[in-house]
């Protein structure tokens, strides 16, 4: 079998690693890769965003699935170009991604469908966004409409936060295109959770649910990042609120999708806000695997992984009564970030991996921004570089583990959280 990687980021590495544990004499390629996978795959050279490199690069190497990691190529239409020419693609249609790449899509089918989600306005005038905004109660969320990785919404305290928000997106373009449609939100309180779900657009399992890390600093504070870490098991997600994300949240959004002729085949993520500890409000879709949740959730997923992917590539389902498995154990992944993430990153660092990091089985090295220089050396080549993923018996046994293995890395003006999966850990204590 030959499999085909999309992205080349932390993400991507933890694909790789799971769908190779499956699948151990597959031939695998990422493109385009970093330095972490490329001791499991060939790296290729190609933008993801490459719509007819990629599915060139597809032919050539006559594979037989392809794994789309990141969120862009998937907007722009990859699996559509992919599924034109015939080879079997794990990832939803353009038509089907705008639940991420447009979240004034998004919040509009919630709205139509009854999906419980935060009241918004929409808009591409700053005269009118400022004009809401004025009238609108304290605190309240500005949200860039398109994609901006994982940085375009922001949690402002004030009316005054929240339009100077606004005109960095309407007026400054700070986010460019993504930014030019925003949305104001009402601001929620409660805890979040990711729960992601495998579907082939009727259909759908649920993977252990995760929870993420945004902010830069420990105790939530800082500036909002791509992700600084995630866990997983989490324990205020019970049955019976999977139960109602599953009912209320999931057989709704994809029952919209096949109606309007955009079914969606591929890994759907809901960010919930849990309100009073059971009640799940949708924050927002995203059309792939989460980074750095991903990290997580398939560290402590059992085998099984690949030919689930390949059947919805395929057209197909799981077989009646067939599950992707609970959790076994807890993992948590720990980000170590560059200098000046997320808003410069600094590139060149040197990065030290000890080696016997790479020798435990307890701990899984997974590589985001990182790439070899002429001398074979490690560099730091993007802005979040590696994430540092242990598994335990608990999420405070995980942590502990992760965050020493983080503190053991070494490269210039690293950055990362000393307190990941604190939550979890206050409950259990």
């Amino acid at each position: 079998m030959r499999v085909l990687v999309v992205g080349g980021g932390a993400r991507e590495h933890a694909l790789l690693w799971a769908l190779h544990r499956d699948a151990p004499d597959a031939t695998f390629f990422c493109l385009p890769g970093n330095a972490g996978t490329a001791r499991l795959a060939t790296n290729l050279a190609i933008e993801p965003t490459d719509l007819a490199a990629v599915a060139a690069a597809a032919r050539a190497r006559r594979v037989d699935l392809v794994v789309v990691g990141p969120e862009a190529p998937l907007a722009a239409g990859l699996a559509d170009r992919l599924n034109a020419a015939g080879i079997p693609v794990f990832g939803p249609s353009a038509a089907a991604a705008r639940v991420e790449s447009s979240k004034a899509f998004a919040k509009e089918i919630m709205l139509r469908c009854g999906i419980p989600t935060p009241p918004a306005r929409t808009f591409s005038d700053l005269h009118h966004a400022l004009a809401y905004i004025d009238r609108h109660a304290e605190p309240l969320v500005v949200k860039a409409s398109g994609l901006a990785a994982g940085k375009g919404a922001v949690v402002c305290s004030s009316r005054s936060d929240a339009a100077q928000a606004a005109r960095t997106m309407l007026r400054e373009k700070v986010l460019g295109h993504a930014g030019s449609v925003i949305l104001v939100e009402e601001c929620l309180t409660g805890e979040e959770l990711s729960v992601l779900a495998i579907t082939d657009g009727e259909h759908f399992a649920m993977l252990p649910p995760a929870q993420d890390h945004k902010r830069l600093h420990d105790g939530d504070s800082g500036p909002n990042t791509g992700g600084m870490g995630a866990y997983c098991p989490v324990s205020i997600a019970t049955e019976t609120l999977l139960e109602r994300v599953a009912t209320d949240i999931f057989s709704p959004l994809l029952a919209a999708l096949r109606e309007m002729g955009a079914p969606y085949r591929g890994t759907l993520y809901a960010g919930l806000m849990i309100r009073d500890g059971q009640s799940p409000w949708v924050i927002e879709f995203n059309c792939r695997f989460g980074d750095p949740e991903a990290q997580a959730i398939l560290a402590v997923l059992p085998a099984g992984l690949l030919p689930v992917l390949r059947l919805v590539a395929e057209g197909g389902w799981m077989p009646a009564g067939a599950r992707l498995g609970d959790a076994t154990g807890a993992a948590v992944a720990t980000v170590v970030a560059a200098a000046g993430y997320p808003h410069a990153p600094e590139h060149g660092a040197l990065v030290t991996i000890p080696p016997e990091l790479e020798a435990r089985d307890d701990l899984l090295v997974f590589h985001a921004g990182t790439a070899t220089d002429d001398h074979g050396r490690l560099r730091v080549a993007g802005g979040r570089v590696l994430a540092l993923t242990a598994t335990g018996a608990t999420v405070a046994e995980a942590a502990a583990k992760s965050r020493a293995a983080a503190e053991a890395v070494s490269f210039a003006g690293k950055q990362f959280r000393r307190d990941i999966g604190w939550r979890e850990i206050a409950r259990r204590s």
